[in-house]
């Protein structure tokens, strides 16, 4: 018995050369960009509540581009307090931002006089 010939037909690729290979190059390009750091910073102001301590210095430049889990690593680190410490942060007293926003999107939606203010305590304040 003779196996069954295999078909001979290519499928066309998504990567083909349709306009001299302008969308790979725009391809190429986009993902450069996406790679580079956003060097910009933005200026954030921490602010204790309840019995939260005060930090002496509460205003930061951190880059834009970084997570706000960066900020609450930042945070903990200025606060001397250990991973398993509470810490609850928020946003203008008023939510509290997912790990994985970055700084840019929360300042862009949130700032107030130039600023992005984190408010910090050890009990969950608000919902």
């Amino acid at each position: 018995m003779a196996s069954p010939e295999p078909h001979s037909r290519a499928l066309p690729s998504a990567w083909t050369y349709t306009d001299g290979g302008n969308i790979l190059q725009e391809a190429q390009e986009a993902l450069e960009n996406y790679k580079k750091k956003d060097g910009n910073k933005v200026v954030v102001r921490f602010k204790a509540v309840g019995n939260a301590p005060i930090m002496k210095q509460n205003f930061y430049k951190i880059t834009a581009s970084n997570r706000f889990q960066a900020v609450i690593q930042f945070l903990r680190k200025e606060l001397g307090w250990k991973q398993g410490d509470p810490l609850f942060t928020y946003i203008n007293l008023a939510f509290s931002p997912a790990p994985d926003d970055t700084v840019a999107n929360l300042f862009k939606s949130f700032s107030t006089e130039g600023h992005l203010i984190v408010n910090y305590s050890t009990t969950a304040a608000w919902g």
